[in-house]
């Protein structure tokens, strides 16, 4: 009895090997690792001829083989707090669409606003070797920093920014949005702005203090129109908050939610109570998530381009897996002041 045996290079499952690739493509083993990697050094032509070899096979890279020969695995740790609302999906799904032409998956993480939650799942996360890592904000524990530090593993920062040498990072400044956000309800003639907050994570309380800085120039800032509440952000809540805001006296005549649910729950309560919006008070959110240019009235918000952060954060990200220094460490895309019927 004679026993056949498996082609060159391919294994006795019979699973097409990168050999395979490199033999029906006509270039190296390591050429067509680098071009499946999307790495820059490697000719447009030559990954093109690679990847056109790779789909007629069926090649389907080995993540074990990978992270073996790279000591990393081809996915990137992906930690965001929450993903109740928009914000933080829009996030991930524009790292996802960026990685994966580039042979990466994202490995997504929820921290629910907890230090101790997010670096637990650092230490797993880091346990399977990611070729690198995403993380919402700056307010990991002083142990997760150790953690990201001693890994070796590049990260990049979502959300905010740092010009920390070292520190990369894409996001726009949460402080100046409140401030811009602030600034138009006072050209509009208001004078008694409350600012109503949820969740109370870093970001909340960097827009906490735009609002106040800007109010504090003008000499209008009153302590008792911060409304702190560290509840999760939700339009239920939103909706309490603006009937007790409106209970107070002397009356406010406009209020900044800190983000969009929270707002669109006090123009659904106005509606159900009869009081008038911007008539009798203005109301303002954060983020324009869906939905909040429906409301009745549509909402006056901040537009954050969260799709340009992920995306800018997954392109910077891969430059840094490939050991190439981004052009700069932080990205600034900006926001914008969006107004509508509700101020």
């Amino acid at each position: 009895m004679t026993h056949s045996l498996p082609p060159r290079g391919r294994r006795a499952t019979g699973r097409i090997t990168l050999n395979d690739v490199a033999h029906s493509a006509g270039v190296s083993p390591i050429t067509v690792s680098r071009a499946l990697r999307g790495e820059r050094r490697v000719a447009p032509e030559l990954i093109a001829r690679v990847q056109a070899a790779a789909r007629k096979l069926g090649y389907v890279p080995d993540p074990a083989a990978r992270a073996l020969a790279s000591q990393h695995g081809s996915h990137v740790g992906v930690l965001v707090p929450a993903l109740s609302n928009a914000l933080f999906v829009d996030v991930i799904e524009e790292v996802q669409r960026t990685l994966r032409p580039a042979g990466y998956q994202a490995l997504i993480g929820i921290t629910h606003y907890d230090k101790s939650e997010e670096e637990q799942l650092l230490r797993e996360q880091l346990l399977h070797r990611p070729a690198g890592l995403v993380l919402a904000g700056f307010d990991q524990s002083t142990a997760a920093r150790a953690l990201i530090a001693d890994s070796g593993v590049p990260c990049v920062h979502v959300m905010e920014t740092s010009e920390e040498e070292g520190v990369y990072s894409v996001g726009f400044s949460q402080r100046e949005a409140a401030s811009a956000l602030t600034r138009h309800l006072l050209e509009r003639g208001r004078r008694r702005i409350a600012f109503a907050a949820a969740q109370l994570d870093p970001r909340t309380l960097q827009r906490r203090d735009g609002w106040r800085g800007e109010l504090q120039k003008q000499g209008l800032h009153d302590p008792k129109l911060e409304w702190m509440n560290p509840a999760p952000s939700s339009m239920a809540l939103g909706g309490q908050m603006f009937e007790q805001i409106l209970a107070q006296t002397p009356k406010v005549d406009a209020i900044f939610f800190c983000n969009d649910d929270l707002a669109q729950g006090a123009l659904t309560a106005a509606l159900r109570l009869g009081v008038q919006v911007p008539a009798q008070v203005a109301v303002a959110g954060f983020n324009d998530l869906t939905g909040s240019d429906q409301m009745v009235p549509p909402l006056t918000t901040v537009r954050t381009r969260r799709g340009e952060i992920g995306a800018a954060a997954a392109r910077m990200l891969l430059g840094l897996m490939q050991r190439q220094a981004p052009a700069q460490s932080a990205i600034d895309v900006g926001f914008e002041v969006v107004v509508r019927g509700s101020t």
